[in-house]
This record gives structure tokens, C-alpha cells and sequence, in this order.
């Protein structure tokens, strides 16, 4: 299954104050107009439970996957994809005696680690603890033995995957673990937080949507939520999840899970666009979800020739000197997916630097045969 997402209709790929060129309304769920031009959507094959997808949309995704695959091989080369490599300086190991309350007590003097981020997981829990074990950050059995190093998750725990629900009580686990041991390990919002917490809350119940009637529900179905997951979610994971921020700048670097710039229609600081976000979460209006989820389901703000601009925006509002996000497939910015399948043409070896070296994409397209990306900041 490709890892696009969709509404169960078109949406409009811009709105809100911020003045936007006009474009082609089947360009929804992505960046348009002056934001990196429009773009399209691609098909995406094996619809999860919830009914058949209607043909006339169907149809739709058929011929835009062809306009698709012109454009995405015909953008603007990028600078190439770094190799991961393999973990550089890994901190010693901190020791884990199976309960927080005996691990070693960190030395406040001691420096600050160092910094990692991690892309989409998608519910691949086990690709997730081979990814952070093999950077240094866990053990075998999955507990934190990086000491005071930092790592922030870029959103979109979970859908698609086999195991969403696991991958956010592995995420909560090591946050109170390295906590303990004097690092820390937070975690972004994702647009498919926002879906998984909506279709919980509202459920079937319509929503205002330019195609007409929709739902949450319809959308977390469309966009691989797994019924397990649904099943499995508890009161404390609800609770964790509406609290995350939607944005953070930590070493210089700008982090956020969507290559969208929907973040400014939200605050003109941080602090604003995460307080913003919350009190939507905190309302009983459910087109004002919608709205929040439809924004930031929008990417390729930072590709071709109006990318760098887009990225420079966002830095001068709310600081850093260069954005990190998840959300789009390196596959699809390289123009490396199949349109067919959805799958990559070729192997995502590392994160991939772009839009003037202003960008840094951290989706290894887990989803599509790809790589689930663990890297440390900053690049090399």
C-alpha cells in the first residue's frame, strides 16, 4: 500500500487567511500555489476495511497517478540522499535493572548528549527497535541505554503498520527511561495522530468537507487504520497523544512532521501553533478537527524552485537554520516511487537533504519497502 494520504473526497489544497494562487482542486492533501506548485497524489492499492472506495474516485487516483509520475521525474534534481552510516560516538550504555527507580542517577554537570531524530513507523515496531538499537539508543530487550542522549519521534506512530498501539507505549517506556537516566526522548504530533484521535472521538459522525460528507472514521479506514489498534487504545495513550507538540526547535534544527507550511495559519511562534493545536484538540467542534487534520495532511512545501523560500519562512518565524520533518516518503521528493505500486525504485540508504540544503526529509517510506530512518543531528 502506498503511503499517500487521502480524504474520503477532494479537499482544497490551501485555505485560511494567507493569500494563495489558485490551483487545480485534485491537487488535495498537498502543497499548491506558491508553496512549491501543485502537485499531485498518487493511487494507493488495498484499501483497509470500511467499504470499497467509490469508482468515480477510484478513477480519479487512476489519472492522477499518471500526471504524477510526469511531474515527480521531471523536478528539479536534489542533493543526494546521506548514508546513514552507522552510529557515530554512541554514548556508554547505561545499565537497566528492569525498574526506573534503580536506574543510575545522572550528573547534572555532565553534558548534554547528543541529539537524534526519528521518521514515520507506521506501526513497524520491530523495524522501530532495530533502528534504535542499531544507533546505540536501546538494548536487546528495547530499554534505553543511551544515557543523557535526546531523541525526538517526528510524528505518525500509527496505520498501516502491524503494531501502532505498541509503538506508543515503547515511545512513553523510553521517555520515562531516559528521563531517569538524564536524557530525554519526546515525540512530534503527526497528522495521523490527529486522524487516530479524531476517528476515536467522532467516530462516523460528518464533518464539512469540500467533497461533501465525510467522516473521520471514513478517513482513518482510507488511510490504513488498523481496527487493533482502535481496540487497543486506552484512556492514558488519548491523553498522551493530545498533549504532544506540533512543532520544536531543538539545536538549531526546526522540527516538524509535515513538509507543509499550514504550521504559520496556526501562531506566529511556537509557543502559539502548539498552545493553537491543543485548544483544538481541547473543543467539542469537529470541523475544527477536520480543518486541523486537513492542514496538516498537506506536504511538498520544500520541493522545487519555490521549496527553499517556503523553508526560509518558516525558519524566520520560528527560528532554527534548517527544518527536519517526516510525513513525505523520501521516494516520492526523489521521484524514486512507482506510481503503479507505490514502491522505491531505489533503497533509501539516509535522510535527504534539499530545497538548498535548508530541508531535511526523515520518511524512509517504512510503509513501502523502504527504511525506517534513525538518524543523529546534525547531519554530516
Amino acid at each position: 500500500m502506498t503511503p499517500e494520504d487521502r480524504f474520503p473526497g477532494p479537499e482544497l489544497p490551501e485555505s485560511g487567511p494567507r493569500a494563495r494562487m489558485a490551483v487545480d482542486p485534485r491537487s488535495y492533501g498537498h502543497e499548491g500555489g506558491l508553496h512549491g506548485g501543485p502537485q499531485q497524489s498518487w493511487p494507493a492499492p488495498g484499501l483497509p476495511s470500511g467499504g470499497p472506495e467509490p469508482q468515480a474516485v477510484r478513477g480519479w487516483f487512476e489519472e492522477a497517478a499518471v500526471q504524477a509520475a510526469h511531474s515527480v521525474h521531471t523536478a528539479p534534481q536534489d542533493p543526494p540522499t546521506l548514508d546513514l552510516g552507522g552510529p557515530v560516538g554512541t554514548p556508554s550504555p547505561v545499565e537497566h535493572a528492569g525498574a526506573l527507580g534503580t536506574s543510575p542517577e545522572a550528573d547534572p554537570d555532565q553534558a548534554v548528549g547528543p541529539l537524534y531524530v526519528v521518521g514515520d513507523v507506521h506501526g513497524y515496531l520491530g523495524e522501530l527497535h532495530d533502528a534504535l538499537r542499531e544507533q546505540g539508543l536501546v538494548d536487546a530487550d528495547g530499554h534505553w541505554s543511551a544515557g543523557r542522549s535526546r531523541i525526538w519521534f517526528l510524528g505518525d506512530f500509527t496505520d498501516r503498520g502491524p503494531d501502532g498501539i505498541g509503538v506508543i507505549d515503547l515511545v512513553m517506556q523510553l521517555a520515562a527511561e531516559a528521563a531517569a537516566a538524564g536524557g530525554y526522548c519526546r515525540a512530534l504530533m503527526g497528522n495521523h495522530e490527529l486522524l487516530l484521535l479524531g476517528a476515536h472521538r467522532w467516530g462516523d459522525e460528518p464533518v464539512q468537507s469540500t467533497a461533501g460528507t465525510a467522516s473521520f472514521l471514513a478517513a482513518w479506514r482510507l488511510n490504513g487504520g488498523q481496527q487493533q489498534d482502535m481496540d487497543r487504545l486506552e484512556p492514558h495513550h488519548i491523553s498522551w497523544l493530545a498533549r504532544l507538540p506540533a512543532m520544536a526547535v531543538e539545536d538549531g534544527h526546526l522540527l516538524l512532521h509535515s513538509d507543509t507550511t499550514a504550521y504559520l495559519e496556526y501562531g506566529g511562534s511556537i509557543d502559539e501553533v502548539n498552545d493553537t493545536v491543543h485548544q483544538v484538540l481541547a473543543s467539542d467542534d469537529a470541523d475544527e478537527w477536520w480543518d486541523c487534520f486537513r492542514r496538516f495532511t498537506k506536504r511538498f512545501a520544500f520541493r522545487g524552485d519555490t521549496g527553499p523560500a517556503s523553508a526560509g519562512e518558516l525558519l524566520d518565524t520560528y527560528g532554527g537554520h534548517r527544518v527536519v520533518h517526516g510525513h513525505s516518503p523520501i521516494p516520492y521528493l526523489t521521484g524514486d516511487a512507482h506510481s503503479e505500486d507505490g514502491h522505491a525504485s531505489r533503497t533509501v540508504t539516509g535522510p535527504h537533504v534539499y530545497a538548498d540544503e535548508l530541508a531535511v526529509a526523515m520518511d524512509g517510506g517504512v510503509t513501502m519497502e523502504g527504511r525506517l530512518l534513525v538518524a543523529r543531528l546534525p547531519l554530516a
